[in-house]
């Protein structure tokens, strides 16, 4: 009966040990900071984003996997998945919501007004009714913005297509970022009196009719920093250059697909600056609300001389000594 006895204080034992060195696991997990990140989809320039964010929290100190956990979602442009993978995000009570892109941040605003959401790449924060102002934001939102430099994009199209007469310029009509950058540069181009010719898309399956009708009514094509073009940049390059139409978008990423040429801010700088100011919250160094939009204002120059020879046009030697000194030339 003894050796029972002792049997069974043994196993209490045990138990007990094994109870709270559970427990302190539990309470060691739950002191781990989370980070949310909804990227709206696929593209090398939103991935770019990722990366500098990933790098960012990493440049802080934080080991992901020990030290602070990263829930990165992939809404794959459904508007369904980023409603879910908001929610998901405020069940699980991230200490930082991060979205990448417009949509993604209009749906983490959406599902929370507590939870400190951080923008990636909103052109304007404010137009998208994100917050009270770019200056102040007044609440739970805050985050980087990215512009694009405007002007200096339509120089690098007048100078590269000297013969200019129409430019066209082609964007996702639901896109808060490109219809606010349509109209700006819609206005830079009235200003300088340049013809544009306006073409809008609703979804990925309107690139190739749209495209193939302006490439036989336009002698270039802009295109803002639009998610949706982005994905489907193959489809419009295909069009274009069957037309020996060359096409300057509005991110670095997407000249490497085609792209003749552009001044654009560099997505994964932006990225670290995404991931700074997620940081500089998480650590309790900077509100939301008192927090102004950050807008980079850093540009560099990409050039994609096989799709020049392509096109059959010649880039200047000084764009070319730009490009490689100071931004990306790709051969």
């Amino acid at each position: 009966m003894k050796r029972m006895y002792s049997l069974i204080a043994i196993i209490l034992i045990f138990l007990g040990v094994a109870f709270v060195a559970e427990r302190k696991q539990q309470a060691a997990q739950e002191k781990v900071p989370t980070v949310g990140v909804l990227q709206l989809l696929s593209h090398p320039a939103l991935d770019a984003i990722n990366r500098g964010i990933d790098d960012s929290i990493k440049a802080h100190g934080y080991k992901p996997g020990k030290d602070i956990h990263i829930d990165f979602q992939n809404a794959q442009g459904d508007q369904s998945n980023l409603q879910s993978m908001s929610a998901r995000f405020v069940n699980e009570h991230v200490n930082v919501a991060i979205g990448i892109a417009t949509p993604s941040g209009q749906a983490l605003a959406n599902a929370t007004h507590k939870i400190p959401v951080v923008l990636g790449a909103v052109t304007n924060p404010e137009g998208a009714k994100l917050v009270k102002t770019n200056e102040h934001p007044g609440g739970n939102v805050t985050g980087v913005s990215d512009h694009p430099p405007l002007e200096k994009q339509l120089r690098l199209i007048k100078q590269l297509t000297p013969n200019l007469k129409t430019l066209g310029i082609i964007y996702t009509s639901s896109d808060d970022s490109a219809a606010t950058q349509y109209r700006q540069f819609k206005a830079l181009c009235e200003k300088q009196h340049i013809a544009l010719k306006t073409y809008t898309i609703a979804s990925t399956n309107d690139v190739n009719q749209v495209s193939q009708t302006m490439a036989n009514e336009v002698d270039a094509v802009y295109v803002p920093t639009d998610n949706t073009i982005a994905s489907a940049m193959q489809t419009l390059v295909k069009n274009t250059n069957a037309k020996k139409i060359p096409v300057f978008p509005g991110a670095d990423t997407m000249v490497k697909q085609g792209g003749l040429a552009t001044y654009s801010i560099n997505q994964y700088k932006l990225g670290r600056h995404t991931g700074d100011m997620a940081v500089a919250i998480l650590r309790h160094k900077a509100k939301p609300a008192n927090t102004p939009i950050d807008f980079v204002t850093d540009s560099d120059l990409t050039v994609n001389l096989k799709a020049a020879k392509e096109l059959g046009i010649t880039v200047p030697q000084s764009l070319i000594n730009e490009a490689s000194k100071k931004g990306e030339l790709y051969k």
